[in-house]
């Protein structure tokens, strides 16, 4: 194969190592073989146009307009001219695929399904990619600036699957693109002629090349890409300033050791929206509590403390190692009910992010794994690179129980405190703190100021729950909210815990997940659907004390109701981790509903449900393998064929050494490879006849004229020199005379002939022939050696005669 033939065949490979990064995006993972496909048809056309040969543009006009074929057949073939061409109504079919697909996105959880729209954005892209990267590294025969596509490619995957398996996604994509390099690395250097790498010995056998270990340019580039990929790989798990790059991590930015550390400001709230208008509610996570009663149970992720005006944020802060038992939550007095609460959860397969979902406040956590402390919020934070995917721990927490009476009797809070958590920006607009005063007006103490914000927020003050407006955090945002009207949880959370903080009440706001919906089996499933955002407010001797302002969602505390039921506790059961289906959404009443439920108005979502652990595994290891070995082979098993050729090429056509041993080998070497390349080209090789006969015949059946005609004379004189001649002399100028046959041989082929000759050469069936000579060899050595065996033992147990004792 030539230098641009080699390169065109690594920048596809490049392209599809890159691709792999793009399998947890989507289940299942077959579209990657249409893609796959595509792309080499794609390939194969830039392959071809670049023979002709092509002006550059024109090549890469031809490899656009196969992409277009393409995608016309397979997305939009009934709106298409014959299956295949475009017409207007294509153009707009896809317009509309690829709006769908962008929606689907921004809806769909990971892995999302792979419908028609998102895999049309899938292999578009991908085609689009390999076209880019084809055109730079092989028609414009610039590798380096190829890597552009490849690392765009790489990245949305990457971020998307927020570091699912990234390390072998790294490697492939690097590996694809150091092949890249290397093969356009020996095709610069061939063009300098013959690169001398030392005298090598013969094998001494006919129709065999000499072997030969690389050369050494060849080998320090390999050795510089094996170096730089490692260092790729080892610094960001050394550095934590690179824990969150590309290449991994999951931006917790917990330190190490066992004694300090912190974790960076994070905003969570990135995809609560996103969350919430999911058209399928994928259980996130399954537990089991003893809490007879579940309303109060909120599965907390993380506290957002810090509010700069532009968002609600949680400050950077110390973490320690997880101790045996939590500190006593702050503010927290003996005066207080409070009945010890035991939870075990599990977390889905799919589901992977830092913090952990707890109940609060959290007195013990039991968890293997690396997690971190952080004290103020109480919350555990992965460290390097822990996520919660498919966890399993269990959580003994405290129900907090105050009275009305105790919250409106509650001492001021220290000045500390208060100073940190009534902080509000000076671009708050005067219009936060007017109406806060004006909702609470008449009120005798900070506790009745805060069950009039809640109260206003969630039935007095004529706000609409909407998922759909626009998210913001900020000032503007909640300046528009008060306004509209309109909103979902961030905007009642975060502007209750704004004007809160106007008043002088410490406020902040917490993020995590609703109690979810009781199951048949006595567990509660938690979907993306329950995830949810609610303020905090802190009252000396209780500590920090949920409320709840958004309508529609969660429950309102009992503390801010006339009466104040009591929660009792049973002995739970540890959940265990099942494949069933995720709960159906479909109602389902019966009389065994739990109390809790028919409180909260839900006995009608709660559904069936066969075992109680996470419903949803997401990609496992074993099938990301599967399908890249799938593709390797889809890729590799039909250019098998063409890889032995050059191979064997390479190898019959190599120096050896100067001994006339091996001017012979090479002598027969390059007449098996004329001989091979017009049994491609179609010549059947005929062994009784002599080599002269050989070559008449070649010239007749090849159309072969002019220098390639004296140059396959030339080899058969050689040959019969070699054979017959009592002191053969020497030939040069070999490897030259079959490259002018083997151009005289395409010349008088047709284009189909051609074609067959690079992709499926007939010789390669050589191949076939001598693994069957080695099984032949090989069973009959066996046999050989079974016979001896038991002729061995027969001769050790045959009775010896008379004439012998």
């Amino acid at each position: 194969m030539s230098g641009r033939g080699r390169l065109a065949l690594c920048a596809y490979a490049a392209t599809m190592m890159a691709t792999c990064a793009m399998l947890p995006l989507v289940s299942p993972a077959s579209w990657i073989l249409q893609a796959a496909f595509l792309t080499a048809i794609v390939s194969a056309v830039g392959a071809l146009a670049r023979r002709v040969p092509l002006a550059r543009p024109l090549t890469v006009g031809a490899q656009a307009l196969v992409v277009l074929l393409l995608l016309t057949m397979v997305f939009a073939h009934h709106q298409a001219l014959g299956g295949v061409l475009p017409t207007p109504e294509v153009f707009r079919h896809l317009g509309q695929l690829l709006q769908q697909g962008g929606e689907d996105v921004s809806q769909f959880a990971i892995p999302a399904p792979a419908n028609e729209s998102i895999r049309l954005m899938l292999i578009g892209g991908v085609l689009l990619i390999g076209l880019a990267v084809d055109a730079l590294a092989v028609t414009f025969r610039s590798a380096a600036p190829a890597g552009l596509p490849l690392l765009a490619l790489y990245s949305v995957a990457a971020g998307l699957s927020k570091g699912s398996g990234a390390w072998l996604w790294f490697v492939l994509a690097a590996s694809g693109y150091l092949l890249l390099l290397l093969a356009e690395g020996r095709d610069r250097l061939s063009q300098w002629g013959r690169v001398f790498g030392g005298a090598t010995r013969s094998t001494g056998r006919p129709f065999e090349a000499p072997g030969g270990s690389a050369t050494a340019p060849a080998r320090t580039g390999r050795r510089i890409g094996a170096v730089a990929l490692g260092i790729a790989l080892v610094i960001p798990a050394v550095l934590p300033a690179l824990d969150s790059g590309l290449i991994g991590g999951t931006g917790a930015g917990a330190g190490t050791g066992s004694g300090g550390g912190t974790i960076s400001a994070v905003n969570p709230l990135v995809s609560l929206q996103n969350s919430l208008n999911q058209p399928e509610d994928r259980e996130v996570i399954r537990y089991r509590t003893n809490a007879t009663d579940v309303q109060s149970l909120y599965l907390r992720i993380v506290a957002l403390d810090q509010f700069d005006g532009t968002a609600w944020k949680s400050s950077e802060r110390k973490v320690t190692d997880v101790p045996k038992e939590l500190p006593k939550p702050p503010g927290l007095s003996g005066d207080i009910g409070t009945a010890e609460i035991k939870t075990n959860v599990s977390s889905a397969g799919w589901y992977a992010q830092n913090w952990l979902p707890l109940p609060y406040p959290a007195m013990q956590v039991g968890i293997k794994g690396k997690w971190r402390f952080e004290p103020e919020g109480r919350t555990l934070v992965g460290d390097r690179g822990q996520t919660t995917r498919g966890v399993q721990y269990s959580v003994t927490s405290l129900l907090v129980e105050p009275t009305a009476q105790q919250l409106a009797q509650a001492p001021p809070a220290s000045a500390a405190l208060v100073k940190e958590y009534t902080k509000v920006p000076e671009s708050l607009p005067s219009v936060v703190k007017s109406t806060a005063l004006d909702v609470t007006r008449g009120s005798a103490n900070d506790y009745e100021r805060a069950v009039k914000l809640q109260d206003w927020f969630s039935s007095e003050g004529g706000f609409t729950y909407d998922t759909q407006v626009q998210s913001g955090t900020g000032s503007s945002a909640i300046t528009r909210f008060l306004q509209e009207k309109k909103g979902f949880c961030v905007h009642f959370s975060f502007s209750m815990a704004a004007m809160a903080r106007t008043l002088g009440i410490p406020a902040r706001v917490a993020v995590g997940f609703t109690p979810g919906a009781a199951q048949q089996d006595g567990t509660m499933s938690v979907g993306l659907r329950d995830a949810h955002a609610w303020p905090e407010l802190y009252f000396e001797g209780v500590g920090w004390t949920r409320f709840e302002p958004t309508p529609s969602r969660g429950s309102v505390p009992s503390y801010t109701q006339a009466s104040t039921p009591g929660g009792g506790t049973d002995t739970p059961a540890k959940p265990q981790p099942s494949t069933t289906a995720a709960p159906s959404a479909a109602p389902s009443v019966t009389d065994s509903c739990p109390p809790q439920l028919r409180r909260m108005n839900e006995c009608g979502s709660a559904a069936a449900a066969a075992d109680s652990g996470p419903t949803d595994t997401g990609t496992p290891l074993s099938t990301v393998v599967g399908v890249s070995v799938a593709v390797g082979l889809l890729v590799l098993l039909p250019l098998l064929p063409l890889l032995w050729r050059l191979r064997a090429r390479r190898e019959r056509l190599a120096s050896g050494g100067r001994s006339p041993a091996d001017a012979a080998a090479r002598t027969l070497n390059a007449w098996r490879e004329i001989t091979d390349s017009a049994w491609d080209h179609g010549v059947e090789p005929d062994d009784s006849q002599t080599p002269r006969k050989t070559a008449a015949r070649i010239v007749r059946l090849g159309s072969l004229e002019g220098r390639a005609a004296d140059a396959v004379h030339r080899s058969a004189g050689a040959v019969e020199q070699v054979l017959y001649a009592p002191q053969p002399q020497p030939v040069s100028g070999l490897a030259d005379d079959v490259a002018q046959i083997r151009a005289g041989l395409r010349a008088g082929a047709g284009r189909r002939q051609r074609l067959r000759a690079v992709l499926a050469p007939r010789s390669a069936v050589r191949v076939v022939w001598a693994i069957s000579e080695r099984w032949s060899a090989t069973t009959e050595r066996w046999s050989s050696r079974r016979r001896a065996g038991t002729d061995r033992w027969s001769g050790l147990l045959r009775r010896p005669s008379r004439d012998q004792g």
